[in-house]
């Protein structure tokens, strides 16, 4: 299986620049051994299951709510049996039909 998570965590009560917050995160799911991709607008990982998703999920939650009253979120999830690689994959599928895309 492949759980696709893409999300999108930070402190509202914090200031305007939330980078050195979004970077504790970054550091823990880097840190896990999970594939992911930063993106400027969040994050997307894979795993093999929905708990490991939601697991990192939550210790993104805890590393945010140290320092912050305020946490705002958003997730979605693209979930498929019997698939694997699906973060370098899609990507691939669009550029062979194409050409190379910016990343």
């Amino acid at each position: 299986m492949s759980v696709l998570m893409e999300f999108s965590m930070f402190p509202t009560d914090q200031g305007e620049s939330v980078g050195a917050y979004v970077s504790q995160v970054i550091d823990m799911i880097r840190e896990s051994g999970t594939p992911y991709k930063l993106t400027p607008m969040g994050t997307v990982i894979e795993t093999d299951s929905m708990a490991q998703a939601l697991e990192l999920l939550r210790k993104s939650h805890d590393i945010l709510e140290k320092d912050a009253r305020r946490i705002y979120a958003t997730v979605k999830f693209d979930i498929r049996k019997g698939a694997e690689n699906r973060l370098e994959g899609k990507i691939r599928s669009v550029e062979d039909k194409i050409g190379k895309v910016r990343t």
